[in-house]
């Protein structure tokens, strides 16, 4: 499961060639770097997801980035109401309370309690990201020893690239197990570890399954990915014994389920 930044270079020439705009999904990434510059700063637009379980967190909501004057004044007004941008400064000294709505906009500001806790989370985001750095050192440390286990690749300090270790998932290689994902998650929720699955493909939801008849082999390769994969904790305040305890228990099945 591939946990690095995209082909940021790649990307950008295929754009530049055909004057597309790149709009980056970065909703696990912060904070990513990408040959020494942060992710924010390389694509047209890029969005970034501040939920209770990222890296930094405002309880819910996010935040834009872009280094374009229009697309910024225009995700402004779009995300209150349609008003003016004027409008932002009508409750400081300079500022009137007059506004006017410019265009049918939305309901998606960040309130200031959620910012302010964000501000908070962004000063302390280097040490959690150092916190999570070392339990993913400490799981490929432990876990390559392991056959029966493929896990995340990293380019970590690789031309100036680093990844968030937003995630740690695992894939199982089930050919070399006696029990499949499912029953893998239950043993370890019995020895008290939580998990989680990302992501359960799109093509196999019932809406999308209903709607346009989509079977799970139709996409076949995200549909063998996803029997395979488990999504190991991971966060900045996980206790060294805890990660211990991850490690013997993911050992133990393994060993105790071999073929």
């Amino acid at each position: 499961m591939p946990v690095n930044p995209c082909n940021m270079d790649a990307i950008m020439a295929l754009a530049s060639r055909y004057g597309l705009r790149i709009i980056e999904d970065a909703a696990h990434a912060f904070p990513t770097s990408y040959k020494r510059k942060m992710i924010g700063t390389l694509g047209d637009i890029t969005c970034f997801s501040f939920y209770a379980t990222k890296n930094i967190t405002t309880g819910e909501g996010g935040m834009i980035t872009t280094e374009n004057e229009e697309y910024a004044d225009r995700m402004r007004i779009m995300s209150l109401h349609g008003i003016s941008k004027d409008a932002w400064k009508r409750y400081t000294a300079e500022g009137s309370w007059y506004y006017e709505i410019v265009a049918p906009g939305y309901k998606y500001n960040l309130t200031d309690i959620a910012a302010g806790l964000g501000v908070a989370q962004l000063r302390k985001a280097d040490a959690f990201l150092k916190r999570r750095v070392q339990i993913a050192d400490r799981y490929h440390e432990a876990f390559q020893k392991l056959d029966e286990l493929d896990l995340p690749l990293s380019v970590d300090g690789k031309e100036g690239t680093t990844h968030s270790w937003h995630l740690y998932v695992i894939r199982l290689h089930l050919e070399r197990l006696r029990i499949d994902r499912n029953h893998f998650i239950d043993e370890l929720r019995r020895k008290g570890i939580g998990t989680s699955v990302h992501f359960i493909p799109l093509h196999v939801h019932p809406y999308y399954r209903e709607t346009y008849g989509y079977q799970p082999d139709d996409f076949p390769v995200a549909y063998e990915t996803y029997q395979r994969i488990i999504s190991l904790p991971i966060y900045a305040r996980m206790a060294e014994d805890d990660v211990e305890r991850v490690i013997e228990s993911v050992t133990d099945i393994v060993k105790s389920n071999r073929k």
